[in-house]
């Protein structure tokens, strides 16, 4: 199935936002086990659950016909999945021809071996999720003793020309004491880094009470040391920047506890199996991979589409304020899509 459909209208959902950026998950599999992500003993779908690198790349292709021009590879791991490199090779085709950037989230535990190609296909920038720059709380964090992998990963994409950003989730009791480091790392590195509040997404092996960190509290204690100063800089995305004086870099806020950020929302989401989430922090969803399998896949991932702009929230629910809450959704990042 090949969509080609003449231009259809954009992407506007119910409050008059248009919608320009797909965050599309192309595994829900990861070969780390991030605490606050996952559990330990996490069930990954069976993989005839998962839409084929060709339905993805169809899909993509009707989401371009409607106004998409940005798309973020995610996961999971994408780089896990095998082959993946055709699907961003294939998607790298379309730029400069609706597509106006292709980018990706990573872990970076794979991306020594992939850096160049990413580069070759027409990416320019990735971020990598990195929640701290010691070895044992990585391990600890991510459950794995992978820190030296990321960092040599790191280093390809920057030698590959990829302009990389670092997204750190802040964890009380955890990485707190390091993250004033690891901004000036990055910094020192000319990369951009965001700070993010851990978000209520499955259920884990502890409690995320225990470990959330409000950003307020982080930048107050990085305003002791350092001048920071808000930046008109703006991504499309729901962090807030901030210029930091002493490190010469810029630094992003990402607040959906302490800050709703809801109101420019210009994104939505496909998981691997093909379900549409108008909101991260919603169940609202759209069946796609339904649509991409019927008679008539081209009107059915249209209607798909129409529908999904009819029921995507003004905002997210999030939600994090006792012991012992159940998380604000059932479903984990890691099949949602970072």
């Amino acid at each position: 199935m090949t969509i080609s459909a003449p231009p259809k209208s954009q992407l506007v959902d119910q409050f008059a936002r248009r919608i320009s950026y797909l965050r599309l998950s192309v595994t829900d599999r990861c070969d780390l086990r991030c605490a606050y992500c996952m559990p330990e003993k996490m069930t990954f779908l069976p993989r005839k659950d998962v839409l084929s690198l060709e339905e993805l790349h169809d899909m993509a292709l009707g989401f371009i016909a409607r106004g998409i021009t940005k798309i973020r590879l995610t996961g999971g791991e994408p780089l896990v999945r095998r082959d993946m490199m055709e699907l961003v090779t294939a998607l790298g085709r379309k730029l400069e021809d609706g597509l106006e950037e292709l980018t990706m989230t990573t872990n970076a535990t794979r991306l020594a071996e992939f850096a160049d190609g990413l580069a070759a296909a027409g990416i320019r920038r990735i971020n990598v999720s990195l929640d701290t720059l010691d070895r044992e709380t990585f391990a600890r964090l991510a459950r794995r003793d992978s820190l030296p992998q990321v960092l040599e990963g790191i280093a390809a994409a920057k030698a590959a020309g990829l302009k990389v950003k670092i997204n750190t989730v802040a964890l009380k009791g955890i990485n707190e004491g390091g993250i004033a480091d690891l901004i000036a790392w990055a910094h020192g590195q000319h990369f951009d880094i965001t700070l993010i509040e851990v978000m209520p997404l499955g259920e884990v092996d502890e409690d995320r009470f225990d470990h959330y960190l409000p950003l307020m509290a982080v930048r107050e204690q990085l305003e002791q040391q350092w001048t920071l100063t808000p930046s008109d800089h703006r991504t499309g995305g729901p962090a807030r920047y901030f210029d930091v004086a002493e490190t010469g870099g810029r630094l992003g806020l990402i607040t959906p506890l302490t800050n709703n950020f809801c109101d420019g929302c210009n994104r939505i989401r496909v998981t691997a199996t093909g379900q549409l989430y108008a909101c991260l922090g919603g169940n609202e969803q759209v069946d796609l991979r339904a649509a991409l399998r019927s008679a008539d896949p081209q009107a059915a991932l249209d209607e798909g589409l129409d529908l999904a702009m009819r029921i995507k929230p003004a905002r997210h629910n999030f939600a994090i304020d006792a012991h012992g809450q159940a998380p604000a959704l059932a479903r984990h990042m890691s099949m949602t899509g970072g």
